[in-house]
């Protein structure tokens, strides 16, 4: 009896108008390990304030730190989709990720040729809506923060052939884009999914000895 192939992370670009999948990039290998941090928004900063202690603004800041690593030498063997350009080595995927913080060349040149003719641009064109995937309870609506590439080897031609990528991301909220947007639908059914499993934590108080009072 075969296992299942172990699932893959990664990151599927979409359409923030439409919802449709413009790119998916998969992690090589899946992190070794995920730093997670939730900072509460709570209301009255202030020690004392008693009426405000319990209260909430709304949805933590959630953050992840990724660490990912990827080898030219191993793509096309692990790869799902068309094998990258010969030669190019790692340029492919790092650019993949790299566009995720950065404008179109077409959308700076509209930028640029608006300005020229004394247009006043209200709203810059949307970027593509990162969601980062961590398995099928983990489908995050994302803003990146931080990308930083470190670079460890090279073909003869320069080519990146080995690179350790570390990722800082934001998980969108309704509070960031609303409730009818796409990421915002994807957050509630990531926080609905949460609840669903801290509801399956059923000890009772005298489990740590508390007995009330």
């Amino acid at each position: 009896m075969t296992r299942p192939a172990p699932r893959r992370g990664g990151f599927v670009f979409l359409d923030p108008e439409q919802g449709r999948a413009l790119r998916v990039v998969p992690f090589q290998y899946n992190p070794d390990s995920i730093v997670r941090t939730l900072q509460p928004r709570g209301i009255g900063a202030d020690a004392g304030d008693r009426l405000e202690a319990l209260r909430l603004q709304g949805p933590p800041r959630e953050t992840f730190r990724i660490d990912a690593e990827f080898d030219a030498m191993d793509q096309v063997a692990s790869a799902a989709g068309p094998a990258p350009p010969a030669g190019s080595g790692l340029f492919g995927m790092l650019s993949a990720l790299e566009t995720a913080v950065s404008p179109t060349g077409a959308q700076l040149t509209q930028q640029n040729d608006l300005s020229a003719k004394g247009i006043l641009e209200i709203a810059p064109t949307q970027a593509a809506l990162p969601v980062l995937v961590l398995g099928p309870h983990r489908v995050l609506p994302v803003r990146m923060l931080d990308l930083g590439v470190t670079e460890e080897a090279y073909d003869g031609e320069l080519n990146p052939i080995r690179a350790q990528v570390r990722l800082t991301v934001r998980i969108l909220t309704v509070d960031d884009v609303g409730f009818s947007h796409k990421a915002g639908g994807l957050y509630l059914q990531y926080l609905q999914g949460r609840e669903r499993f801290a509801s399956l934590v059923g000890y009772g108080p005298e489990a740590i000895g508390y007995a009330g009072g």
